[in-house]
């Protein structure tokens, strides 16, 4: 399927209360089962000659597109920082290419997909090509920059789903949901087996990793999650990969992914080539 096929809506956001994106592609893709809708902010002084820097922005788990939007004024950001921000749906995928489930292969949606027409529609300054998440799209953010080193500069995580325990992730569910939703939906995706579970993991993939450009993490101390995240950290620390780590008083909730996104533009302002 062509690029250009995979395109069934381009068109103007102009009522949703926060929500004001240029643009909104709906994708019927041969990786997923059901069309990805995709927002889209450009700074007001885009000129098309123009290079841009890329920030693309991962919601979390049971959210969809509209949770960055809906979080903060992601064009107040766009204007602030001349960057183009992009917020694909993830749906409940994790943003990982599932090995049981034909319909679920978010990762080749996002590399095959969504990334070609995004270069070929903007002028995007592929030096300076950033992603960030919260919970699952920290989770999903973290993963494709330490596996697609050759396309990002750099990346952040706020309160990131870091581990794929099936532990952690039952108490997870159960505080948030009062259901094991979680384990259910990754059970779909991934099996059932904690052994297929824990390859996925960002401890797993930091052993990999090259140790190139250094990324940033950061997780409120209120937060379930907040034990994972100081796990990732040791271990970066004993493989000497040049992390960034932002602690400070929080949950996991809106109230802190507002605040805390503003540090992860500053820490890519700060990394622009």
């Amino acid at each position: 399927m062509s690029i250009k096929n995979t395109i069934l809506i381009i068109s103007i956001i102009t009522s949703i209360s926060l929500v004001k994106a240029q643009e909104k592609w709906v994708f019927k893709s041969e990786f997923l089962s059901k069309s990805d809708t995709v927002l889209i902010f450009k700074p007001k002084t885009y000129m098309p000659k123009e290079k841009y820097p890329l920030v693309y922005l991962l919601h979390g788990y049971s959210e969809n597109y509209r949770q960055w939007s809906q979080t903060t004024d992601l064009q107040k950001l766009s204007d602030r920082y001349k960057m183009i921000i992009v917020c694909p749906d993830g749906f409940v995928t994790w943003y990982i290419n599932s090995p049981y489930d034909k319909g679920s292969q978010a990762e080749d949606f996002f590399f095959k997909e969504l990334v070609p027409k995004l270069h070929t529609k903007f002028n995007i300054d592929d030096r300076n090509i950033f992603i960030s998440g919260l919970s699952m799209g920290g989770y999903g953010a973290i993963r494709y920059f330490l596996l697609h080193q050759e396309y990002f500069n750099t990346a952040g995580s706020t309160s990131g789903a870091f581990s794929l325990d099936i532990n952690i992730l039952t108490k997870a569910s159960l505080s948030f949901f009062q259901t094991t939703r979680i384990i259910n939906d990754l059970s779909r995706s991934l099996g059932s087996s904690s052994k297929e579970w824990n390859q996925y993991s960002i401890s797993s993939l930091l052993k990999a990793y090259n140790k190139g450009n250094p990324f940033l993490i950061d997780c409120g101390t209120d937060d379930i999650l907040y034990s994972s995240t100081l796990e990732v950290k040791k271990l970066a620390n004993s493989l000497k990969i040049p992390i960034t780590f932002i602690s400070q008083p929080g949950n996991h909730n809106t109230e802190y992914w507002k605040k805390s996104i503003e540090h992860h533009f500053i820490f890519f302002k700060e990394h622009l080539k």
